[in-house]
This record gives C-alpha cells, structure tokens and sequence, in this order.
C-alpha cells in the first residue's frame, strides 16, 4: 500500500486563493480589529509594534503524495489522445514589430510623472494598493503553472526514487556521503512545498501526482539525470514567468524557481561539474520544456488535468559529451535517453573514467568545484546529431502524440544564455545530420555555448530574444535536445 506522509484537506478547491501564500496568524490587539474572510484583515486593523505568534499556529496543510510509486511503463490503451485545444481563431501569432510607444520612456534617471506617495515612483505594475489574489487569470496562466506543478511532482518522486533505489554504499562509492543524501532527502521536500503552492493557485483541478518512469541504473546517471532535469524545468518557467496574466502567481513562483536553481547546482557539485559555468541562466518555450518531461510520465490518474503544449519530436545527440569521461569529448553514442541526453557512466572504460582520481585537472568526483584539463565541448566541434519522425505517442498514457508544424530541416538553434544563434545543419539521410558548435561571446569574456544548454532543429534562422522566444516553436523540426557543453 502507498505510504503517505502528509495530507491535503479534500476541499482543496473551494480554500481561498489568498491560501496559495500561506500566513501565520499574528496577534493583534482586540480593539479595532476586524476581519475580512480568509483570514486577511481590513484597513481598519491595528497591528501592535510587537506581534506575537499564538501558541497554537499551525501550518498549512500540504499536498498528499506517496513515496512508493510503481515506476512501471504504460501498457494500457489511451482514452483521450493529443494536447488540450480550443477553436483555434488563427494559423498563429505574426511578428508584429516594434510597439511605437515601447521606446516613449526618456531613460535618462529623472523623473517624469508625480509619485503617488513618497519615495514610489509613478510606474510598476500591481503597486495601486489592491490586494493580491493568487491565481490563475488566464488560460495561458493555467496551462503554464499547470506545467510547472508536473515538474515539481517529478522531482519529488525522482529525489526519493533515488535515494530508495541505490544503497549507502552506493552512493559513498561516488564520493556522497549520508549528509549528501540528506540534501536529496531535504531537496524533495522542498518540492512538497512547491506542489502545494501550485495546487493552491490552481484549485481543485491542477494536476496530481503521477507514475514516473527513470531510465538511469547507477548513481552517476542518477545525479546526471537531476541535474539535466532540473535545468529544463527551471529554463522552462524562465520562459513564460514574465508573460503571466497572474502578477501575483509569478511573484509566488519566481520564489520557488528560485529554489530550483540552487537544485540544479547542487546536483551538478555532486557529478563534479563546474557549479555554475554561465554568466546568465536561459529560459525556453514551455512546449520545449513539456517535451523533454513527458517521455518520464508514464501514467496518471484517472480524469487527469491535460495540457495544451506541443509535444515535438526527440532530438539525440551521437556523441554527447560524457562528464564521467576524462575527456568527455570524446564520447559516442554513451547517452541513455533521447532529449535529455543523459550520460551512459557504465560505457566508459575504466582506464578512460574520470571518477575516483585524485589528479588535478581529471578529478570528477562530488566538490564545491573542478575545474577541467579537457573540457566537456570546443568551438569547432562537430556534433553529430539524429532526430525521430512525429507521430510517436509520448507522456501520461501514452496520450500526447508529438508533431511538427516545420518545414525541411536546414539549421541547429544553441538556445543559452541570452542568445539563440544558428549554424548550418549538414544532413546525412533524412534524420539525421552535423553541425559545428559555434564561437560565439554573450559578452566579451563570456563563452555563451557552455554548461547544460538547450539545442533544436529549425527550418530557418528566425531571429528572436529570450523575451519572444516561443516564435520559434512553429519553425522546430525537432528538439530540444540538452548539450552538455560544459
């Protein structure tokens, strides 16, 4: 029987949305003092110089989620097939230019407009006094965080799975040691919080709690697994955090991505990779982050919440860098995943493995930091590169069937940093084909293609910025596909 060790009240629906921001109640003084439901007072209330917590405050319930989950794949015949979809009122969104009155502000540190009060500033958004509410406002608002709440229900499954899955010995093996597996142990909790903090921006229907299947079988590909799936499910908030109807909700989930950030470096500490080899942290299109995270959901519960977002395609990378490698450029065909990516740590050699050594420069185990003889990439290398035909049905139930609206395949997009930028994609059959890593500077002293970055197969070289991102969708052949760069 699944074990639970916490539990959401049943009537999480009707809990006001103001709940998605959990309060602890303050003493106030008795007199003018009123209340104005949920728990929020009035303009009227008084608030003591010094507030003292009551003894008896208690938290916020949680989500219910259960740490013996089956990990088995989908053998079932799906009932409900393809994306979320309304009446679609267009063939989709054209570039429209420059909006005349972006480029109005005089920029130049006065100030232009009264203050409203002292020391505000005219401007801003959600600063006119109002008091928030926590939820969804749009349909684009549901179907983000609804994605964002999947994401954090993997990783908490995934953390646990881990530490149930390898033993002790297994884990101090690489170098972890039980205080590290702790750090695992307090990671997935704090994706509790995150499911909560989701569910109740999202009431009664948001998604639950599914089964996950893992394609890693040591502790090496454990931690790479993490690390990658971390990083697209931070990038993939980073692309619609700004573009959220709901103010409020983006300000709650900037505070938990946050969090995940830390994850994502933490986990790449433990594999032995520089902690964090990039001056900024990239953001991609939420279908781009869906279809890296789908092929892992292998079933979920009856009457499912669904999602609207595109499922492309699954890029693979030949010959992926390979961290455990003492020259991870080297590697071919040593992944155990498509999209993703993952390495293959027991397709190394022992001769050729970095892990265990005690040399400068080749070292690969667990550190704050390492710093690499032979990096894991190069400007100049050629990545070879093969991609599957659409029409593969991927995700919960196998329910989600992949697709593209592209033309003929003709460039790889490096997605890092602040910059999407192209090289030419020579092919070699139908789906398959190389490229050549560009040289290209964020700023001067910057590499931009580094760490674990994000690459797709386009029809053209549409030029767009981190802010519009998602214009490229309609032009993806195939991807993304997570490049271990560095």
């Amino acid at each position: 029987m699944a074990s639970y060790r916490f539990l959401l009240l049943s009537s999480l629906g009707s809990l006001p949305l103001t709940l998605a921001h959990p309060r602890l109640n303050i003493a106030r003084a008795a007199a003018n003092t009123t209340s104005a439901g949920a728990g929020i007072a009035t303009a009227n209330a008084t608030v003591p110089a010094t507030a003292i917590a009551p003894a008896n405050a208690t938290a916020p319930p949680v989500v219910t989620y259960s740490t013996t989950q089956a990990h088995t794949p989908f053998t079932g015949v799906p009932t409900t097939t393809g994306a979320l979809s309304a009446t679609p009122i267009g063939p989709g969104i054209s570039p429209l230019g420059i909006n005349p009155s972006a480029t109005t502000y005089p920029s130049d540190g006065q100030l232009h407009n009264p203050e409203p009060g002292p020391y505000i500033p005219a401007g801003g958004v959600g600063t006119n006094g109002e008091t928030p509410v926590y939820n969804a406002k749009s349909d684009f608002d549901y179907e983000s965080l609804a994605l964002a709440l999947y994401q954090e229900y993997i990783e908490l499954d995934l953390f646990h799975d881990g530490l149930a899955r390898f033993s002790a010995e297994d884990f101090e093996a690489v170098g972890l040691t039980a205080e590290d597996r702790f750090l695992i142990e307090f990671m997935a909790d704090q994706e509790v919080g995150h499911a909560t903090m989701l569910t109740n921006i999202l009431g009664a229907q948001a998604p639950r709690q599914c089964n996950y299947i893992y394609p890693y079988t040591t502790v090496q590909e454990f931690l790479d697994f993490c690390q990658k799936l971390t990083r697209f499910g931070e990038a993939g908030v980073y692309g619609f955090l700004s573009h959220l109807d709901s103010r409020e909700a983006a300000t709650l989930l900037t505070l938990s991505i946050t969090t995940e950030a830390r994850q994502q470096m933490i986990f790449r500490q433990f594999e032995g990779l520089f902690p964090m080899p990039v001056w900024f942290e990239v953001g991609v299109p939420q279908s781009w982050a869906w279809t890296l995270l789908a092929p892992y959901i292998s079933s979920c519960p009856e009457d499912q919440t669904r999602l609207a977002w595109q499922n492309f395609p699954a890029l693979s990378i030949l010959n992926q860098p390979n961290p455990v490698r003492i020259n991870g450029a080297e590697a071919w065909r040593e992944t155990i995943s498509n999209g993703t990516n993952v390495l293959n740590s027991t397709a190394v050699p022992s001769s050729q493995t970095c892990l265990n050594s005690n040399t400068a420069g080749v070292d690969c185990s667990p550190a704050i930091t390492h710093n690499r003889t032979n990096p894991l990439s190069y400007p100049g290398r050629e990545v070879y590169l093969s991609w599957e035909a659409p029409g593969r049905p991927v995700g919960p139930n196998n329910s989600y069937i992949t697709s593209t609206n592209a033309g003929e395949p003709r460039y790889v997009a490096w997605v890092t940093q602040l910059n999407v930028t192209y090289s030419e994609l020579n092919l070699n059959g139908s789906r398959a084909g190389s490229t050549i890593q560009p040289n290209v500077e964020t700023y001067a002293g910057d590499p931009a293609i580094n760490g674990t970055m994000f690459i797709a197969i386009t029809d053209t070289n549409l030029y767009v910025t981190p802010f519009n991102i998602t214009m490229l969708n309609p032009h993806v052949v195939a991807g993304p596909a997570l490049y271990q760069s560095g």
